[in-house]
């Protein structure tokens, strides 16, 4: 189970966000926090339901065998009801449309989510995500920043571990970000990218998941 290390006072995390500059993607305090540990979260994540939420790329893919971007884009459209998803085969497909608008799905600047405790994005990585979600009149941007396999020295078998941020596409805000890990499968094994996958979209879909009692 995914470890909640950062405390998810919704207030505290917006007021910090607000008070960062524009210009960076910055932690709060005027500090750089450290990056967080695998098998955390930073959340909550926001109720998406109602709401359009683009789901982009994953930017940085590490020896994970298989298509990783259809894999979560599939398990967020099955469980993620109530939600309008833009997957990124539609995201290519808009931007196919309009081809003198100066963006793109793959590519991005994410490397700082790799680096820092980064509550909101600032340019040009928030130019990237704004022009995609008014090409697709989504509010929010589902970011896959990378997919790594990882080997365990004393493990008989690796695990995937996903990086992911959830973004607020007007204003930049970084609603909730996890580095999630599946469960150890040998590579040829579906159930290595699958268990991943599941990891992340539990924690992305917290409230549609049954309630402890709950008839």
């Amino acid at each position: 189970m995914p470890r909640t290390g950062w405390a998810p006072a919704a207030r505290f995390v917006r007021a910090c966000a607000w008070a960062t500059l524009a210009g960076g993607l910055t932690a709060c305090g005027g500090r750089t926090a450290p990056p967080p540990e695998p098998g955390t979260t930073r959340g909550p994540a926001p109720d998406l339901r109602g709401r359009t939420a683009m789901i982009l790329p994953f930017q940085q893919v590490v020896g994970v065998p298989g298509d990783i971007d259809a894999e979560l884009a599939f398990a967020l459209g099955a469980r993620g009801e109530g939600v309008r998803w833009v997957p990124p085969a539609d995201l290519d497909r808009a931007l196919a449309r309009s081809p003198s608008l100066q963006t793109r799905t793959r590519g991005l600047p994410v490397g700082q989510f790799l680096a820092a405790e980064v509550l909101r994005i600032g340019d040009p990585l928030f130019g990237e995500i704004f022009r995609l979600s008014s090409l697709v009149d989504a509010q929010a941007a589902v970011l896959p920043v990378q997919a790594t396999l990882v080997r365990e020295p004393d493990a008989t078998h690796p695990r995937v571990r996903l990086t992911v941020a959830l973004i607020e596409a007007r204003s930049g805000i970084v609603g909730w970000f996890g580095i999630l890990e599946g469960e150890p499968h040998p590579v040829d094994d579906p159930r290595l990218l699958a268990s991943a996958v599941d990891q992340v979209v539990r924690n992305l879909l917290w409230y549609t998941l049954p309630r402890a009692g709950a008839s």
